[in-house]
């Protein structure tokens, strides 16, 4: 493990659900800390954690190539980890400009601005299980990225693009492939998870999207941010490669909503729209690449829900 106490890592789209974790893990384990904005949400971890009194905020869109590396520049970055993503699948695909540019030029800035400042030895770019198209039902990193509508083609091209720089000019770039998010601080309630936390706390029931019997992994957000911090002190070694990550927890909509009743002991109303457009019927991780480095999830499905809960009763 690199020891990069104090050195400084810029973390774009800090402002995010999983932004906001990862920041917060980082300062506590001694680094300085600087992330990009462009809006702040009250209710948004970053905010409610008293996170912005704790970082350096840059007002930064990451589709400027320009202002990304006058960022890089000016607070002499040493590491980034760019989540910074148009990351909402059914905005996206009424979007799909939108995603392309920032999911992808977006990333090219990024990967420009490490590559023209030597002094940046490490960048960790967010891509996305979806990177994987719906050809298959388990994948593992060396399978090939297929991505087939706007926001799964804007995964697999940056994804690729990243490759590219690291191939092509040595830019040490990781890439991290993730199941479904969840955790404190998600305020995207068509998302299944904050659906869900929305209808316990306010008692509406929960729409749902798909058919409900579409198989995801799901992760808490703090295993998320562990694993980025992981990757970074790793970057000496795993520079130029991919890693899926994942839990243990696999499973349909509606046997997460009816293993989520059992862990709270409570009712949740359900609807079943079934609008959802392009929907993967089935996908799981295969995260053994990272777990023989020494990573595993610290959280249960029922550790990760009641954390959750305690946050949308207090902010939701």
């Amino acid at each position: 493990m690199e020891r990069l106490t104090g050195q400084t890592v810029l973390v774009t789209g800090g402002t995010g659900l999983v932004g906001g974790h990862v920041i917060e893990l980082l300062l506590g384990r001694g680094y300085r800390v600087v992330t990009t904005v462009r809006s702040h949400d009250p209710n948004s971890y970053f905010i409610t954690k008293e996170l912005d009194q704790k970082v350096i905020s840059v007002h930064c869109d990451v589709n400027d190539t320009d202002r990304v590396i006058d960022v890089v520049t000016r607070y002499e970055i040493d590491s980034i980890i760019h989540l910074a993503a148009s990351a909402i699948v059914t905005t996206s695909y009424e979007n799909p400009a939108e995603a392309i540019r920032t999911n992808v030029l977006g990333s090219v800035s990024i990967l420009e601005a490490a590559r023209r400042t030597p002094r940046v030895h490490g960048v960790i770019l967010a891509s996305s299980d979806k990177a994987y198209g719906k050809l298959k039902k388990i994948y593992r990193e060396d399978d090939p990225l297929r991505g087939d509508h706007p926001y799964e083609v804007s995964k697999s091209a940056a994804d690729l693009i990243a490759n590219a720089y690291w191939q092509t000019y040595g830019v040490p770039v990781a890439i991290t492939r993730f199941g479904n998010i969840y955790g404190p601080g998600d305020l995207h309630n068509s998302r299944i998870i904050p659906g869900i936390m929305n209808s316990l706390v306010h008692g509406v029931p929960v729409v749902l999207r798909s058919d409900g019997t579409y198989i995801r992994d799901y992760i808490y957000v703090g295993d998320v941010a562990r694993a980025y911090v992981f990757l970074l002190e790793r970057m000496g070694k795993i520079k130029g490669q991919a890693f899926n990550i994942s839990s243990e927890v696999s499973c349909s909509v509606i046997e997460l909503i009816k293993r989520t009743e059992k862990i709270l002991h409570k009712r949740i109303r359900y609807s079943i729209a079934n609008t959802s457009k392009n929907e993967i019927p089935y996908q799981h991780l295969d995260w053994e690449k990272i777990k023989n480095l020494g990573w595993m999830p610290h959280y249960s499905l029922r550790g990760g829900i009641l954390k959750t809960l305690a946050w949308y009763k207090k902010y939701g």
